[in-house]
């Protein structure tokens, strides 16, 4: 049990956190896929590996707080031979077998991750803080209930005995030596010659028949002892077989009733997007339970394909599909202009540098909209021209004529840059990404 575990295995909070640091997961040499995070979890608290990085998977995809977990649990779990977790090693508070210049890399690594997460303002945004309160959470009640297992060994080497004293092998009894003060009663003496000796008692001879020869066949074997009957064999106990459980069949069944609630009330806020990420979410939760319930394997097949499945309809939404591939216009007249530029996934880059308003007109309106599910859209407008853009990115960065964002769900909305003032050329822009960068410049 862990030392400041109650009476009856609850802890408060404060003890919980730091009981998980003193016994915090070890990140295994053998049976890892990359660092050893989810594999040191798993061996931690004695769950499936699978599950652990099923969950990292599924919290990398929304909300992003499954890479900055493992970038975290890389840099402050140590290995199960080291002294420290890398971080520990680098301010010298042990050893590690992490190299001093990798650490250094995972620290700078973290730094942009770290911005992007809580890119959103003062507070972040919203699916980050949910991931993180998520994963905080599964891993607060899952060392509440496990966190008294001892972990798993996984190396040859945890198997060796600790350093320590050999022990010392039995010493033989001690032997007194014979002193003068050993009187001759304390020695026994033979018996005087002639001394009669005492014979043992004579064994009489068997007139009857043992029970194992009744009619008297073999007289010369009648000394014999008695045969051993031999005991009749138990057959063995038939195996308890262990009940199945439901944890998986109540939660598919959950996760139908929840998609088709969802897909009669599609419309609004509700998209495909977020249907597939409640189904995911409620599998997620009956994998954990399944950890603790012994059942549930079968819901990683239904969440593997389902978790693609999401990160595609994030990317590309259904009935919109626009190709795949770099798309690049460099129209040189508003004839020319087409009002929609767009990619599923693919770059677009739009050059209206060359753009020139039709003679005797005092004001040219040019509406462009430029789209793409995962790339980059890039736009160049006239130096001259007057422009007025919304630009847009889910996942990315924004840099428009001079205006900047970073982060989810970020939007620069009817900004105005005049170019040589009122008249001539007006350029109304969309740009948009759901995963990616939108860029304006002025040619």
């Amino acid at each position: 049990m862990s030392a400041t575990q109650g009476q009856h295995g609850a802890m408060r909070a404060e003890d919980t956190v730091k009981d998980f640091w003193a016994t915090r997961p070890r990140r295994p040499r053998r049976g890892r896929k990359f660092a050893g995070v989810a594999a040191g979890v798993a061996n931690r608290y004695r769950i499936d590996p699978v599950l652990v990085r099923v969950g990292f998977v599924v919290a990398a995809v929304y909300g992003g707080a499954g890479i900055l977990f493992y970038l975290l649990g890389w840099l402050f779990l140590p290995e199960e031979d080291d002294e420290a977790a890398p971080a520990e090693a680098l301010i010298g508070k042990g050893r590690s077998s992490t190299s001093a210049g990798f650490t250094i890399l995972l620290c700078i690594l973290l730094v942009p991750m770290l911005g992007w997460f809580f890119g959103g303002g003062p507070l972040g945004t919203f699916p980050a803080w949910l991931s993180l309160v998520v994963i905080g959470g599964l891993l607060f009640l899952l060392h509440q209930s496990r966190g008294h297992l001892t972990p798993v060994r996984t190396s040859a080497a945890s198997a060796t005995p600790p350093p320590g004293p050999a022990p010392t092998p039995e010493a033989p009894m001690p032997t007194t030596p014979m002193t003068a003060a050993t009187t001759q009663a304390d020695v026994p003496l033979p018996p005087p010659v002639g001394a009669p000796v005492d014979a043992p008692p004579p064994v009489e001879e068997r007139t009857t028949p043992p029970a194992w020869d009744p009619l008297g066949a073999a007289p010369f074997a009648w000394d014999l002892p008695e045969p051993a009957t031999p005991e009749p064999e138990t057959p063995p106990e038939p195996p308890v077989k262990r009940r199945k459980s439901r944890i998986g069949t109540m939660t598919v069944g959950l996760a139908l009733v929840a998609a088709a609630g969802m897909s009669f009330a599609m419309g609004g806020w509700i998209t495909p997007q977020h249907i597939v990420g409640v189904v995911l979410a409620i599998l997620g939760l009956g994998m954990v339970a399944g950890a603790f319930l012994r059942g549930g394997r079968g819901l990683i097949a239904l969440a593997v394909p389902l978790s693609v499945a999401g990160l595609a309809l994030t990317v590309v939404t259904p009935g919109e599909y626009h190709g795949i591939g770099d798309l690049t216009a460099r129209p040189t007249t508003v004839a020319q202009v087409e009002g929609s530029y767009e990619r599923s996934v693919g770059n677009v880059t739009v050059d209206l540098t060359a753009l020139t308003p039709l003679p005797g007109e005092e004001t040219e309106v040019v509406e462009i909209n430029a789209r793409t599910g995962a790339g980059n859209v890039e736009v160049f407008v006239p130096k001259t021209a007057d422009v007025i853009v919304t630009c847009e990115t889910e996942r990315g960065n924004l840099e428009c004529l001079g205006q900047e964002r970073s982060g989810f769900d970020k939007k620069i909305e009817d900004f105005k840059s005049l170019g040589d003032g009122p008249g001539g050329l007006l350029i109304e822009l969309d740009a948009e990404v759901n995963t990616g960068n939108v860029e304006v410049h002025r040619g």
